[in-house]
């Protein structure tokens, strides 16, 4: 077999074992691993007091929609603590959260611009709860979230409890049906990470963690929700997703908002994943270091054994019409992605054009990281992504 079809067979069979063969797998241990006693649920009886902690910045547009919503949460007032962490707002979103001190709501502000993980370092000396809610400024949560969140810890084996997430359209912006697909794929990934060792990532929109485990420093250049479930399997527990606590995240405008949420993220994944790199030890970690691996290193690898496929693809071409063909199948997708890289964001993107743009500006996200962190440059300062008010 010449060299091209040897290259191309190995880059297509990475690339379809992260996507489909590592699901499969997973599937099938699901379907052969015991489960386990004691699965989440809304506990019955007395509560333990939680901290619901929102780190914002600049939100005065949403911040006071999103405090009635949390307020609204099914879970005694009493043992509830609600902390918003102001990361040196300018546009008076400090003056609305201070609006709401008669209602229980606690503002902490940072004295200059650091980031979400710095503001989320700075709460930990804040919080007053066993339990430590995580959420976004930008989503909302369902009444009884919270309460299926703190039942997974029923389970003293559990270290975090991730939501999930439901991508939905909103008021103010179109819907973007590539995210909507990719965030349905990864719940059902999650799920059978669930049955099968745990999560490997929480959901930034909403997460619980056991108040012990919070307490660690987290360099302000990681991600916070990502280091959550490693930090948990460190110390011999586990992340979980639990898909009745629902958390509905309004789907971005654009594919340019969403490639700049997504570089940003990325790179810091990666920063997270090389700090945390001794949980990719299999026989300390066993099952879960394959599973980190699978969703997370090779999917962060496929972008470059695309390239590599495709470089083979074009070596192959002059001699073979199925890689002709091939190409040019190719390259109508890529003609999709760019028409609907530039579609105008106030306009509805049809599928044809959203499913093939969003794929592609995703793998184009992931290599703009790996660039970042060749380059020594560390990810943006946060930015929250705008989103509308979801519906």
């Amino acid at each position: 077999m010449p060299l091209a079809r040897v290259v191309l067979v190995l880059a297509v069979g990475f690339c379809l074992y992260t996507y489909l063969g590592y699901p499969a797998i997973l599937k099938l241990l699901s379907l052969v691993r015991r489960p386990r006693a004691g699965g989440p649920g809304v506990p019955a009886g007395s509560l333990p007091p939680i901290s619901i902690v929102l780190p914002v910045y600049n939100e005065a547009r949403v911040i006071a929609a999103t405090l009635d919503s949390i307020l609204a949460i099914d879970y005694p007032a009493d043992a509830r603590q609600i902390l918003v962490v102001s990361d040196a707002s300018t546009d008076g979103t400090d003056e609305i959260v201070a609006g709401f001190a008669d209602r229980g709501v606690e503002l902490l502000r940072m004295p200059f611009r650091r980031g979400k993980t710095a503001a989320e370092n700075a709460a930990r000396w804040h919080v007053t709860g066993e339990i430590v809610i995580n959420t976004d400024a930008s989503v909302r949560i369902d009444p009884l979230a919270i309460k299926h969140l703190v039942g997974a810890f029923g389970d003293p084996s559990v270290g975090v409890a991730s939501a999930r997430d439901v991508s939905v359209t909103n008021v103010a912006q179109p819907a973007n049906a590539g995210e909507g697909a990719y965030v349905g794929y990864e719940m059902w990934i999650r799920d059978m990470e669930t049955a099968v060792s745990g999560i490997v990532g929480a959901s930034g929109c909403l997460y619980g963690i056991r108040a012990d485990l919070h307490m660690g420093l987290i360099p302000e250049e990681l991600s916070r929700d990502f280091a959550a479930a490693l930090t948990a399997r460190e110390h011999g527990q586990r992340a979980v997703s639990v898909p009745a606590a629902r958390c509905f995240v309004p789907r971005g405008a654009s594919l340019r908002q969403e490639y700049r949420r997504k570089a940003r993220t990325i790179t810091r994944g990666l920063a997270t994943l090389a700090f945390k790199r001794s949980l990719l030890h299999p026989l300390r970690y066993g099952v879960f270091a394959w599973m980190l691996f699978s969703h997370k290193v090779c999917r962060w690898l496929v972008p470059g054994a695309a390239l590599i496929g495709l470089a083979a693809l074009v070596a192959a071409a002059p001699d073979s019409t199925w890689a002709r063909a091939l190409l040019a199948v190719i390259g109508v997708l890529g003609v999709l992605a760019g028409i609907g890289w530039s579609w105008p964001e106030d306009a509805p993107l049809p599928r044809v054009l959203a499913v093939p743009a969003y794929v592609a500006a995703g793998n184009l996200a992931v290599l703009h990281a790996w660039l970042r962190l060749v380059a020594g440059r560390a990810a943006p300062v946060w930015e929250p992504t705008r989103r509308g008010a979801p519906v």
